[in-house]
């Protein structure tokens, strides 16, 4: 069985690939929609979280668990994998590397939270991979709210890329990273604003690879029923609607709460 957690909805972007390449796993996906979004808190305050929904998932049956959340990765992956040493993670990277591959202007961007580009995942990725390249970090404050609220492909939101994605374009860009689980939610609206001259690179499908990888190399998770289970610790009736607006497989809902940095089933 897989645990797989967010913020919210955005981690949903990970599991329909996931699903893809692993059709027969059961699933568990957590929302920690009470704390949505992670993107503006204290590294230290997304760890905890992160280490609390690993304990839960872990009690619920979970055998490899997957950070489907950039800042979560940033703020807690090396933390979750030395605390559960005999659990396999799969975290979230930008995909600094693809694009540096990818570029011919020399120049790439990358659309994030505050926390994932202070954390040190994010320095590691391009002082690695980025050698001769220009890499443009751009935040989007209130782009998780926008999509969590279904607001894909309103005039507020375009707006609100063309602010971020317009002076990067004017900075030579053609590739763009997204660095938050929430954003392929709103690729069409980027790849308008963006034109056919700009290849936006989602990291999903690659961290679906790398979980069925380490599903087969580690453990028999992939033999299942191929059901998933949805945890929320915020509004189960807006999560409900959210699947059906995002066209996720549906699965029973149950709502987590928390106590302190505890979470029970309500």
């Amino acid at each position: 069985m897989l645990g797989i957690f967010d913020s919210g909805v955005g981690g949903l972007s990970v599991l329909r690939h996931i699903r893809a390449q692993l059709p027969r796993a059961d699933l568990l996906y957590f929302a920690d929609t009470a704390h949505v979004p992670y993107g503006p808190r204290p590294l230290a305050e997304v760890r905890a979280f992160a280490e609390a929904i690993t304990r839960f998932l872990l009690a619920q049956g979970a055998r490899v668990i997957v950070v489907a959340c950039n800042t979560a990765s940033a703020a807690a992956l090396k933390y979750l994998r030395a605390t559960f040493p005999e659990t396999p993670f799969v975290g979230m990277e930008p995909a600094v590397k693809p694009a540096a591959e990818q570029t011919r202007t020399g120049v790439v961007g990358v659309l994030a939270t505050p926390a994932t580009f202070q954390g040190e995942l994010f320095n590691s990725v391009v002082e690695r991979f980025a050698n001769g390249v220009t890499v443009l970090p751009q935040v989007c404050p209130g782009l998780v709210q926008q999509i969590e609220a279904g607001r894909l492909d309103t005039p507020d939101t375009e707006a609100m890329l063309r602010g971020w994605v317009e002076p990067l374009l004017a900075q030579n860009i053609d590739v763009l990273v997204l660095g938050c689980t929430h954003y392929p939610f709103v690729i069409p609206l980027l790849e308008k604003i963006c034109g056919p001259g700009v290849r936006v690179i989602d990291p999903a499908p690659a961290v679906a690879r790398q979980t069925a990888r380490v599903a087969a190399e580690r453990l028999r998770v992939a033999e299942g029923e191929g059901r998933v289970a949805y945890f929320i610790s915020g509004d189960v009736i807006e999560f409900e609607r959210a699947l059906e607006r995002l066209g996720i497989e549906r699965g029973e809902v149950r709502a987590v709460t928390w106590s302190g940095t505890m979470l029970h089933l309500a």
